[in-house]
């Protein structure tokens, strides 16, 4: 890029033009809609491999064995995450953020939308398993590069003092994604007979994707780059590997951030997956029911998100995810006693506790993540971290739980779980305050 257009890019992106309402309207959406789908794709991809995806591409396998091998292929979206990090981090870092995060759009979204129509394993036959895992590759791919492309996009636009809160819009779009997608499966499962649901209706919230890229696309395309990384341009100060570059300056950062980060996919994706297998299957509550008992969860997990975020510009973000790590270590234990009682109210609270859990930590993580790397790194370094401790978490966690709890006692997987968040908490007290720190340090 020629030093005019750099500099034009720079002015593109001014603080002052970001701070308008209309600036601040589209860095929000830009950065709200791409954690929206990507926690859409994930949630209805779990809830229909807990409740469909075993018999449409796993039929000779035993209950168990079917639900343990689709969330082996959730697991491998996971595993493909960091090396979608690595990636879009890479050319996040060398490019900018916009572009990167258009094309990570793209990948997610599209390989969502396929999914729906992918035959299953009577029409297929073992290709169809396979095509699945492929796509879920894809998916993750595009996935390891959305969440530090859509949190710099809103921490880079933000004004020092305001960063917690500007953080919190691609944040809130994990529950409002999750709460799309329940309500799109709870309607799909109300209108519908269980046949009708098993063989073509939980297509229909995988083919919604396709619509919901098309206006993310449309909006990310109206941002203009951040203006942190205008400034590295403009300077021509970009790193050359800023993965290694984060790795050599950040190295405690890295692993730390994502150990930290790993209890909010614990609670998250144990909540959505295994929970829904396990009060539907073993517990015999009816999936309309489990659907709307999660919507409850959903909306705690969305207030929660936003005002500890917001909050996390006043007291610090460090001591606000401290809390939530430490109530992760409680809450683990209490969760599967909970569901047990078969309650309706109960359940709704086993369930609310882990998602508040989730929400103490994922609102000022945001920030938090962000601020632990210099520019030049920011993308590499805050999206590496991040989607590492997805592996640990997402793709790991729910199979630990579910074997744990076949093997032993579903009690044992909630003792698993409290495992993990003291595991995050010990991460966290190892990790600096960064809610004072300038964007631009090294």
């Amino acid at each position: 890029m020629s030093t005019p257009a750099r500099r034009a890019a720079g002015q593109a992106a001014t603080p002052q033009a970001a701070e308008s309402p209309g600036g601040m309207r589209r860095i929000a959406s830009a950065s709200f809609i791409g954690t929206a789908i990507e926690f859409y794709d994930y949630y209805i991809y779990g809830t229909a491999a807990a409740l469909v995806l075993n018999e449409a591409f796993f039929p000779d396998l035993s209950p168990t064995a079917g639900t343990l091998a689709t969330l082996s292929t959730f697991a491998v979206g996971f595993a493909a995450r960091p090396l979608g990090a690595a990636i879009f981090g890479h050319y996040g870092d060398r490019v900018g953020r916009k572009t990167v995060l258009v094309v990570s759009l793209l990948m997610m979204g599209l390989s969502t939308g396929l999914i729906g129509l992918l035959p299953g394993y009577d029409t297929l036959g073992v290709a169809a398993p396979v095509l699945l895992v492929l796509l879920r590759v894809v998916q993750g791919l595009g996935l390891g590069g959305e969440w530090g492309g859509a949190a710099l996009l809103a921490v880079e636009h933000a004004p020092k003092g305001k960063r917690g809160l500007y953080a919190a819009a691609p944040q809130m779009g994990s529950p409002a994604g999750y709460f799309a997608a329940t309500v799109t499966f709870l309607l799909m499962s109300a209108v519908l007979d269980d046949d009708a649901f098993d063989s073509w209706g939980w297509r229909t919230p995988f083919l919604l994707s396709f619509v919901l890229v098309a206006v993310g696309l449309v909006i990310r395309l109206k941002v203009a780059e951040t203006p942190a990384f205008a400034k590295v341009m403009d300077e021509r100060e970009t790193a050359k590997a800023p993965l290694v570059e984060a790795f050599r300056r950040h190295p405690r950062e890295m692993f730390l951030g994502a150990g930290m980060i790993t209890v909010v996919y614990v609670m998250f994706y144990t909540a959505a997956t295994y929970c829904m297998t396990y009060t539907t299957g073993t517990l015999d509550i009816p999936k309309n029911d489990m659907l709307a008992l999660t919507l409850v969860a959903v909306v705690v997990l969305g207030l929660s998100t936003f005002f500890v975020a917001r909050w996390s510009d006043r007291v610090g973000r460090r001591r606000l995810i401290i809390g939530g790590a430490a109530f992760g270590v409680v809450w683990g234990a209490v969760l599967f006693p909970l569901l047990d009682t078969g309650n309706y109210v109960l359940i709704a609270v086993a369930l609310s506790g882990a998602l508040l859990c989730m929400g103490i930590i994922y609102g000022p993580a945001g920030a938090y993540l962000p601020e632990l790397f210099g520019t030049k790194m920011r993308y590499s370094g805050a999206g590496f971290s991040y989607n590492l401790g997805g592996v640990l978490g997402g793709a790991a966690a729910p199979l630990i739980v579910t074997a744990l709890a076949e093997t032993y006692s579903p009690a044992v997987g909630g003792w698993f779980m409290s495992g993990m968040a003291l595991l995050s908490l010990l991460c966290v007290l190892a990790l600096p305050e960064t809610r004072e720190r300038d964007l631009d340090h090294v």
